[in-house]
């Protein structure tokens, strides 16, 4: 890395703490050349493969799952900074497992064990896609088992 005024490749870090991604770090650096400071974000790389409906694979790629879960939880009252934060608790969840590969079918699980709680509404759009409801039974099904418990804490969310 180097520093982006002067190109100096010495630096000494002046603070250091989570950023709002939970598998962030952010760095205050100092340059040794110029004095100058700058910020920059460290993150987790997962080199975990998704092994997608059809059998094929392909990278996880942490921007897909965030833009699944926008689409879900637009015009809803889930932040971006809540959705990020899902989509962190997911990847911690991966992680934990310690595999090299999973699966979209338990990515989506993963995903709406959070939108329920969350936001009952994003939580059947998002459903709605994910388990490409055939007909109104299979989405009255997701409806129904909805826990009333979890809906009351997602309405006061």
């Amino acid at each position: 890395m180097k520093c982006p005024y002067c190109s100096h490749e010495e630096f000494k870090v002046t603070d250091s703490r989570n950023a709002l991604d939970a598998n962030a770090i952010r760095r205050r650096r100092e340059c040794l050349g110029c004095s100058r400071r700058f910020t920059t974000f460290e993150t987790i790389e997962l080199t975990i493969q998704v092994r997608k409906r059809d059998g094929l694979y392909e990278d996880f790629h942490e921007e897909k799952l965030v833009s699944g879960l926008q689409a879900a939880c637009r015009h809803s009252k889930v932040s971006s900074d809540q959705v990020r934060n899902i989509a962190a608790k997911i990847i911690c969840e991966v992680m934990d497992q310690q595999v090299r590969e999973i699966s979209t079918k338990e990515i989506g699980e993963l995903a709406m064990k959070y939108l329920k709680t969350m936001d009952t509404i994003a939580y059947i759009r998002f459903a709605c896609v994910y388990r490409r409801f055939k007909d109104i039974g299979e989405l009255m099904e997701a409806i129904q088992s909805i826990d009333p418990v979890d809906s009351h804490l997602a309405a006061k969310a």
